[in-house]
């Protein structure tokens, strides 16, 4: 049978408040991206996070981000790789003790926002971050799009790479991921997130945003837990790709 992971980015808690329904989402995937008080989230929110993790079986990824509460972390900061490494470096000994206390562990690395998407195609910030994690955990697994910079620097660094691919996010002709600010490039229909799910793993294909196909390599599909409907999404992909003979469990 073809496995699947299902990955959501969690504990993304902004002045205490949730910006999704974490309790609802960590029934519905097996690994979650909690975030580590950088771009969101603090000590509090990664200890529930972690605790969730555990009751539902699902596995802990670090969340690692610019250090940039004001835009979410989706601001591209200039940051000296040097600082980069030692900022990641941070967030992963937080999350580590959270998860300690929860009865887990870290289990893979995904970065977010404004720092995913630059270490698609910057060698620099990429190899700070696998140095980062390499100086932290020897071996951890790091998230990212299949080809890019971040793919090399894992390589670099001797860390596993987990292939990642996003069901709810247009993607340019090119295999990357259309910014945020364009039109078009966040999708909220349940329908149509969940077919593209199934092409993705057993095509592995997307239609790109100009209606272009697009290949794709995935071991883990992505959906974002701060948009609207994502728990109706969630649902949605789990039912397709049930359907369509495909087994969704964590790769780590």
């Amino acid at each position: 049978m073809v496995r699947v992971d299902l990955n959501s980015d969690l504990g993304e808690t902004v002045d205490g408040s949730p910006t999704a329904d974490d309790a609802a989402m960590f029934r519905l995937i097996s690994s979650a991206n909690i975030a580590c008080g950088f771009h969101a989230g603090d000590a509090d929110s990664m200890l529930v996070s972690c605790r969730l993790a555990v009751e539902n079986g699902v596995s802990v990824g670090a969340h690692v981000s610019y250090r940039d509460r004001a835009h979410f972390g989706r601001a591209d900061l200039e940051v000296l790789p040097a600082v980069l490494t030692d900022e990641v470096i941070e967030q992963l000994t937080a999350l580590a003790e959270a998860a300690r206390n929860a009865g887990t562990r870290i289990r893979y690395v995904k970065p977010h926002g404004a720092l995913y998407n630059k270490i698609v195609s910057d060698d620099r910030r990429a190899d700070a971050v696998a140095r980062a994690i390499a100086e932290f955990s020897p071996g951890l697994p790091l998230m990212g799009l299949a080809g890019s910079a971040a793919e090399r620097a894992a390589s670099r660094f001797s860390l596993p790479f987990v292939r990642e691919a996003f069901v709810d996010r247009a993607y340019q002709h090119n295999g990357t991921l259309v910014p945020r600010k364009l039109p078009g490039a966040v999708l909220h229909g349940a329908s149509e997130v969940a077919e593209r799910a199934v092409a993705m793993v057993t095509d592995g294909t997307v239609r790109a945003l100009d209606g272009r196909l697009v290949h794709v390599e995935v071991d883990s599909l992505c959906v974002h837990g701060d948009t609207p409907d994502s728990v109706e999404m969630a649902t949605a992909v789990r039912l397709a790709l049930a359907a369509a003979g495909v087994e969704v469990g964590a790769f780590a």
